[in-house]
């Protein structure tokens, strides 16, 4: 008989069904709570006080960490690890998060396609086992992709923007949906595109002295 590992839980930060999708898949045990950041003001905040990310990859950092930290606050997610995530899509320099309305959906639309933008993804863990002797410690790690557009017309774009898909996309897409069609390669982590870097997860971990291994579904009886 093997040696049994200690249970581990983890909690993803965030409401996305994307995010929970691509760790289903991955086979890995977890709940959800929702962090209650409110992102546009937590930028302002950095903002005034001269703290604020420089970057979209910084934008995307600040705020996975700031999520998690967030959650890791709820008792109800005492004893867990805590993962906060964020993502931020870069064209041509400029950060672009999720878009809300079917205007501004197209706008970003027309200005992505045939073009090649970096979708950052922030990734942060939090240890908050109480018992453990890294108990509050945070980790943190970036994924970053390129990913490619064709060129759409305006009519294929008013088309894809009334699914209502774009609307709470960072970027105003995604590539496990309806945009798919639109999308002509990806270079990096298709996983950190949807959401979240299964390996990345990975790695955190094992950075707080944990195995991944030990959140694939059910605890083994042998």
């Amino acid at each position: 008989m093997s040696e049994r590992q200690p249970m581990l839980s983890l909690i993803l930060g965030s409401a996305s069904t994307s995010r929970a999708r691509v760790l289903r898949g991955a086979g890995v045990r977890f709940t959800q709570l929702v962090s209650t950041v409110d992102e546009d003001a937590e930028l302002q905040a950095a903002e005034d006080t001269g703290t604020a990310p420089g970057t979209p990859a910084q934008m995307a950092a600040f705020l996975a960490r700031i999520k998690a930290e967030s959650v890791a606050q709820n008792p109800t997610a005492a004893g867990a690890f805590v993962l906060g995530c964020d993502s931020v899509f870069e064209l041509d320099g400029v950060p672009y998060g999720k878009p809300y309305t079917e205007e501004k959906a197209i706008q970003r639309w027309q200005l992505m396609r045939g073009k090649t933008g970096i979708l950052h993804t922030g990734h942060t863990l939090i240890d908050n086992r109480p018992d453990s002797a890294g108990f509050g410690t945070a980790v943190s790690q970036l994924s970053s992709s390129h990913v490619s557009f064709a060129e759409p017309t305006d009519e294929q774009l008013h088309r894809y923007v009334k699914t209502g898909e774009p609307l709470g996309c960072a970027g105003g897409f995604t590539i496990d949906g309806h945009a798919a069609a639109f999308v002509t390669e990806v270079r990096g982590d298709h996983n950190a595109v949807i959401g979240v870097s299964v390996s990345v997860l990975a790695d955190l971990l094992a950075r707080l002295g944990a195995d991944i291994t030990q959140l694939w579904g059910a605890p083994a009886d042998d």
